[in-house]
């Protein structure tokens, strides 16, 4: 098989797409290229699935530990198993760039597999593989409308776009907007900021189509090289008569779509019973997508014409909105969100540090101290279905309002929890993704987590013709399915934390996603106004429910002195104080406990453990042990010192057990450490000693000191 290459240079940094080498049996293989990281994606297609009325499009991300020069850390399994939430994320990113871009009436299966084969961590391989997915549709026979480029914007420290940033740049930068399309439209957005302006985010979008284009350019040269020849996908022409007899038997489309704008109306029974009557002419999957057909087309024509949406609302109008907390005895937080039929229950826990997510990759080894779970049940939708595993929209939507809120988050020396987020969709109707972003805002400031800034988030709705368009705010679900797109914006009221954009068209205009921008601030600013009359800041506490913590910062060369021979230290001061003690490499030491007066006498317990004795100063210590000589004094815990017979008072004595006996309490201070770092003490109420006075006694004397 012939090798063909082209190269695309990107602000000073060159990707080489290559198809030949590897994969001679998929419809379409691509490897893309910057520095030493390399990805291969491949497509491949097959029949027409009997019985469906979708198109079966399989995209898959899958990490290669290999890739990373990594083998897993899991003592049992060292092959990749279940895919994790990055590769979960990523397949979702390219599978939202490229299914528009297929032919309405193309049914056959498709599969896409992106793997890096080897990462210089530096270049990221995600934005690789999007690439390289677009160049395989794009040289393979499989119909599709492309190809698209796929960039990663960033900034520096002047707010000058970075394309594909590195990975340090990318943790300094405070815009992260990955944007899929080509030099006249964009296909998908999805992006994490530290409140950037509308603006801001505009300009980006405008800034990254030349950079679209060029990959566009580059993949076009390659096609040119293969040479591809497309399949034919043939029209599925409509049957009249069965579009009237559907007609006929559902009676005012107008009634019927408001029923099912307001969920009071069910299209399953509705289906059945037309299925029923007409047994011999029609079957159901049919009827289901005739009269999907005609709402589409009657919302459509009211949205465009009118400007009257399903359930009656103008395109700014935002359904009513209501909201609570501390629903939920004995956790650590709650709040519920409601926006029409929209309702989400997220709910708080706080963890020790140690509780902390580890991640473990390719990329090696690393943890996540804030994690948000987002469950949709099919009650939310009054209608049974399978449980199992977490499916990908669910970790999607986790994933989006997990990025809505960090940017507000206290630091971990401001708030040392773990926390862990959970919303519960209780009902959905549209956006229950942005529900989950205020319903979490509420129920972290319910549980007193310092947040800066309360979050919210809104959906927005397109509607066009091709020449004429409609933007909408808070889509209900069946404008979501009717539509063409649904653009998700979080944010506070001076910026946005995190967009995420999909379309049914081909593709958006960059002006149209500005409008669709600054109406979402306008519903984003009257939604937080409406959030605040619940509760309007962290509650001044946390929770009593939830543990307490308190750090401190060792020495790192005293952190034995905390472990222990074999952990007995460690573990008798968890058992004596009845808390969790976690240590790291750098000294920072966290105790978590249920009762806040243990928790802090751990602390200073600890901090008196890794203590150093400082001359000058004063102790109140314990006996331990008495000689003839002197007296045995515990400043700090496991550091003794000795007072010399001749300071235990300001009398003459001839032995310490003449003045102390073990156990006794004594305030004394230190008055010298030797050079061998050895502790001499004097009692607080012995008059110092003179020199002349010292040496009066023998040396004999003096220097008996057994420690």
């Amino acid at each position: 098989m012939k090798i063909h290459s082209t190269t695309i240079e990107l602000d000073g940094k060159k990707i080489t797409l290559e198809t030949g080498l590897f994969a001679p049996q998929a419809a379409g293989a691509v490897t893309a290229r910057c520095g030493d990281t390399l990805v291969l994606a491949t497509v491949v297609n097959g029949g027409e699935v009997e019985g469906l009325d979708y198109f079966p499009l399989q995209v898959e991300y899958r990490d290669k530990h290999y890739a990373g020069g990594i083998i897993s850390s899991s003592r049992f399994v060292k092959r990749e198993t279940r895919p994790s939430d990055n590769e979960t994320l990523t397949a979702r990113l390219i599978d939202r760039s490229i299914r528009p871009l297929f032919p309405e009436d193309y049914k056959e299966e498709v599969q896409v597999l992106v793997n890096p084969l080897a990462i210089d961590g530096i270049n990221e391989p995600e934005i690789l593989g999007a690439i390289a997915t677009s160049a395989a549709l794009a040289i393979s026979n499989i119909p599709w409308n492309g190809p698209l480029g796929t960039v990663r914007l960033g900034t520096d420290q002047d707010g000058k776009f970075l394309i594909n940033p590195t990975n340090e740049q990318i943790k300094a930068s405070k815009l992260d907007l990955l944007v899929s399309g080509t030099s006249d439209s964009i296909a998908m957005v999805e992006a994490g900021a530290q409140e950037a302006t509308e603006s801001t985010v505009l300009e980006a979008l405008k800034a990254s189509q030349p950079h679209l284009d060029t990959i566009v350019s580059a993949i076009n040269e390659l096609v040119a090289m293969v040479s591809p020849v497309k399949t034919k996908v043939l029209s599925v022409d409509k049957d009249e008569a069965k579009i009237a007899l559907v007609t006929k038997e559902i009676g005012s489309l107008e009634d019927l779509v408001k029923g099912l704008a307001k969920k009071t109306l069910s299209l399953s029974p509705i289906i059945k019973t037309i299925v029923e009557k007409h047994e011999d002419q029609i079957e159901a999957k049919e009827v289901n997508k005739i009269i999907d057909d005609l709402t589409k087309d009657f919302i459509r024509e009211q949205t465009l014409g009118k400007n009257i949406r399903p359930d009656g609302r103008s395109p700014e109008d935002i359904r009513e909105i209501s909201s609570q907390v501390a629903l939920i005895p004995m956790v650590h937080g709650s709040g519920l969100f409601k926006r029409g039929l929209t309702h989400v229950l997220s709910v708080v826990t706080l963890g020790s540090p140690d509780k902390e997510q580890l991640i473990d990759g390719m990329k090696g080894e690393e943890t996540r101290r804030y994690i948000h779970h987002y469950n949709m049940p099919g009650y939310a939708v009054g209608e049974p279905r399978r449980m199992g595993f977490t499916n990908r929209r669910e970790v999607g939507h986790g994933a989006l309002a997990s990025k809505a809120l960090e940017p507000v988050l206290p630091s971990h020396d401001e708030f040392p929890y773990t926390i862990r987020v959970v919303s519960e969709v209780m009902s959905g109707n549209g956006s229950t993704s942005q529900g989950s972003v205020c319903g979490s805002t509420l129920s972290l400031m319910d549980a007193g987590v310092p947040i800066k800034k309360p979050v919210a988030g809104i959906a927005m709705g397109l509607v066009t013709d091709g020449k004429k368009y409609i933007t909408l705010s808070d889509i209900s679900g069946l404008e979501d399915h009717t539509g063409d797109m649904d653009f998700k914006v979080a944010g506070t009221k001076d910026g946005i934390t995190a967009i995420q954009m999909d379309v049914k068209v081909p593709g958006v205009k960059a002006d149209i996603l500005g409008e669709a921008l600054e109406q979402a601030r306008k519903a984003r600013l009257h939604i937080l106004e409406q959030m605040l009359k619940t509760i309007d800041k962290p509650r001044a506490e946390i929770s009593p429910n939830a543990p307490h913590i308190e750090t401190l910062t060792i020495d790192p060369e005293k952190i034995g002195e905390i472990i222990g021979p074999g952990g007995k230290v460690i573990r008798q001061i968890q058992k004596d104080f009845e808390v969790e003690i976690g240590v790291e490499d750098d000294g920072v030491v966290s105790i978590t406990g249920k009762k806040a007066d243990k928790t802090k006498e751990a602390k200073e317990y600890i901090k008196n453990l890794t203590a150093e004795a400082e001359v000058g100063k004063i102790y109140q210590g314990t006996v331990t042990r008495v000689e003839s000589y002197g007296a045995f004094v515990e400043v700090i815990p496991g550091k003794q010192g000795l007072i010399h017979v001749s300071r235990l008072s300001n009398e003459f004595i001839n032995s310490a057990s003449d003045v102390v006996k073990e156990g006794d309490t004594i305030e004394v201070k230190v008055y010298e450490i030797d050079d061998q770092g050895r502790i001499n003490l004097i009692p607080t109420n012995v008059k110092p000693k003179t020199d002349s006075h010292r040496k009066s006694f023998s040396p004999a004397r003096k220097f008996q000191d057994h420690r």
